[in-house]
């Protein structure tokens, strides 16, 4: 009986090998390790599936009751991966909460007038509510604490406010901190409470009918804060 010389070369992969005798079994080919690329493509699949498998759960249960195995199911990935990239749910709760800071630094022009910042806003929270319906559980949770993305972005509204007040689009006797409250709960309160905007306008506040025509309302509100002669605005913080 012949036997198999040793140190015989493997088949090379991109050549067919010789057919193996019917009485032994083929010897699956060795599979080729990912190249960095390729594992860096997968890692920012994965971490970007686990984000927005995070912000469905988080927007339904609150962090408290959001379950790391349903995070993980939903995103199609082992929840292993929550530990290994985001060091567990809070670190992926966190990582949520600097994304969108970054985001919104990022949002909009440094003298775009303020009505047409409170209506971008308005957009984006309609096309996705899963934020602000976080941002809700956060404050009935008792969450105050803020990342630092996060109290810069509070620094950039503050300050785009009182830009808005130096060209006259707000009286100087309005307190930009307050302002900035009333103006986010204008615009949060159809997302958060679509009963009660469906309820008082008769319309679907999913439907673009009503995206429409509460921008336009929005608009003719915030244009009542002006004062009416633009150069006396001090611009006083």
């Amino acid at each position: 009986m012949t036997t198999k010389k040793a140190g015989a070369a493997a088949a090379p992969e991109d050549t067919p090998a010789t057919a193996a005798p019917e009485d032994t079994p083929a010897r699956p080919r060795p599979r080729r390790a990912p190249r960095t690329e390729e594992r860096q493509r997968d890692a920012e699949r994965s971490r970007a599936l686990l984000l927005d498998a995070a912000l469905e759960e988080f927007a339904r249960h609150g962090l408290a009751g959001a379950r790391v195995q349903d995070i993980a199911a939903r995103a199609g990935v082992n929840k292993q991966l929550i530990s290994y990239y985001f060091g567990g749910k809070d670190g992926l709760y966190r990582e949520l909460q600097r994304g969108w800071a970054e985001q919104e630094a990022m949002f909009t022009e440094e003298n775009t007038p303020l009505e047409e910042v409170a209506v971008q806003y308005l957009e984006r929270g309609l096309a996705d509510p899963r934020p602000a319906r976080l941002a809700v559980w956060r404050g009935l949770a008792g969450d105050d604490q803020h990342t630092p993305e996060e109290a810069s972005a509070i620094g950039t509204d503050l300050e785009r406010l009182r830009r808005a007040r130096e060209r006259g689009e707000i009286s100087d006797d309005l307190d930009t901190g307050f302002l900035r409250l009333a103006v986010m709960g204008m615009v949060m309160a159809p997302i958060v409470m679509p009963h009660t905007a469906r309820e008082a306008t008769g319309l679907d506040p999913w439907s673009p009918e009503f995206r429409e025509r509460y921008s336009e309302q929005i608009r003719l509100l915030l244009r009542q804060l002006a004062t009416t002669d633009p150069g006396s605005a001090r611009g006083s913080g």
